[in-house]
């Protein structure tokens, strides 16, 4: 007979003391000794089939007894889990209270459980926000095209060497010095540097003074580094600078007509490539008009929600926010080590800043979740597999990338990812 007191605990855990009956776990017994004596080696005997009295002489009555709680409470642990429906999570945490040949064995569990989450009345508030954002019309104006248009224009502009002094828009190819109390600063020389000028992509200031230079002209000037500049060296500081133009460059923008749309490969006409940009940024604006939505859902309904969130949630949502900043580092070509060193940052030091990020994550996880029981969302198994093998020809292509695949996880991913969807769907059919 197995008896079990539950009790709650603060941040979504619960203390469980069991008490198992002589009859209930005096067969474990059994298990450690075969357990044990594999690796011993004893005359006579097979490995795992020295009897007791060989295998207690060696390691001990303690150990023995210890190996066989260990396995009972293993097996009635998972046993009150089914029976209680507790949505354990994480590792549990056991302490031994009582422990005897022939007595009741006793033990204590704690452990983190799925949160029970509260919400306060959501859906009027869900309605007021789909109200709003149907008011708005979303529409593609005059302006926004020619804009498009001129980006499109410039994107091909031609680049013709001139002989002439550099005004706004032209390219000047430069080489620099950069001078920190007229002593040459570290990278501080650039050669055949292009730059638009107009662009202010350099310091304040930069550009300005190669406006009216000729190829082949120098000249010297002072400036002030901005105070928000990244090379805290430099920030705020003045520094003398050494520039000689190379080449200027004049941008020959194409006339924006028939045959430019024409030149791009698909297009009748102009009317049909404006008609084309006009669509797809439509459907750019509609898309981001959705993303802004189910944003102002999430922070509505985060003021809604009350949950005492478990630390074992909260530090496995780091886990994956730091993983994630090192995959976006490495598709910067360099590494996670070297790129918080240049921040003066610890991996520590992000887990302290993004916690409450983390928990933000969390939180959000759940409300999706509970809207999902509440709105008894489900997802077809044809419909997952489906979305699966999306994934998995993806993979395909990649050497040996299926073979590092977690079936399991990428399942359960794919399922809770599809949930949250629907969830949106729901939200703003209301």
């Amino acid at each position: 007979m197995i008896k079990s007191e539950i009790k709650k605990l603060p941040h979504s855990e619960i203390e469980i003391k069991v008490t198992v009956a002589w009859e209930d776990w005096k067969n474990q017994i059994d298990l450690a000794v075969e357990n044990l004596s594999k690796n011993l080696k004893v005359d006579g005997f097979r490995p795992g089939k020295a009897p007791r009295s060989y295998v207690e002489k060696a390691v001990g009555t303690k150990v023995l007894l210890e190996e066989a709680s260990e396995k009972a409470i293993q097996k009635t642990y998972a046993e009150l889990l089914k029976k209680e429906k507790i949505n354990a999570i994480g590792a549990p945490k056991a302490e031994l209270l009582k422990l005897a040949e022939g007595n009741e064995l006793e033990y204590k569990i704690k452990v983190a459980v799925m949160p029970e989450v509260q919400m306060k009345p959501w859906k009027e508030k869900i309605k007021k926000i789909n109200a709003d954002y149907k008011k708005k019309k979303i529409e593609i104006s005059e302006e926004e095209i020619d804009k498009e248009m001129k980006r499109l224009a410039e994107s091909r502009a031609k680049s013709v060497t001139v002989d002439r002094e550099a005004k706004k828009g032209d390219i000047a190819m430069v080489d620099f010095q950069v001078f920190r109390d007229h002593v040459l600063i570290e990278n501080g020389t650039s050669k055949n540097h292009p730059l638009i000028l107009g662009k202010n992509v350099f310091i304040p200031g930069f550009e300005d003074n190669l406006v009216g230079m000729k190829a082949g002209e120098e000249k010297e000037f002072e400036l002030k580094f901005p105070k928000e500049y990244h090379e805290k060296s430099l920030a705020g500081n003045p520094a003398q600078f050494k520039v000689k133009v190379n080449l200027v460059q004049e941008r020959q923008l194409p006339e924006v007509n028939d045959e430019f749309a024409k030149s791009l490969g698909k297009f009748e006409n102009l009317e049909a490539l404006m008609k084309n940009f006009r669509e797809g940024m439509l459907e750019e604006k509609k898309a981001k008009n959705q993303e802004d939505m189910r944003n102002e859902f999430l922070e509505e309904l985060l003021k809604l929600v009350e949950v005492e969130l478990p630390e074992i949630l909260v530090h496995e949502e780091l886990h994956k926010m730091i993983h994630e900043f090192e995959g976006q580092v490495q598709s910067m070509g360099t590494t996670s080590e070297d790129y918080l060193q240049k921040m003066g940052k610890t991996v520590d030091d992000l887990e302290k800043e993004w916690e409450p990020q983390a928990e933000k994550r969390v939180k959000i996880f759940l409300i999706l979740d509970e809207i999902a029981k509440q709105a008894e969302v489900a997802i077809p198994n044809e419909k997952i597999e489906e979305e699966m093998n999306k994934t998995l020809n993806y993979y395909k292509q990649v050497k040996d990338g299926e073979k590092n695949i977690d079936m399991a996880r990428l399942y359960n991913y794919v399922k809770e990812t599809m949930i949250h969807q629907e969830v949106f769907c729901v939200l703003e059919k209301l």
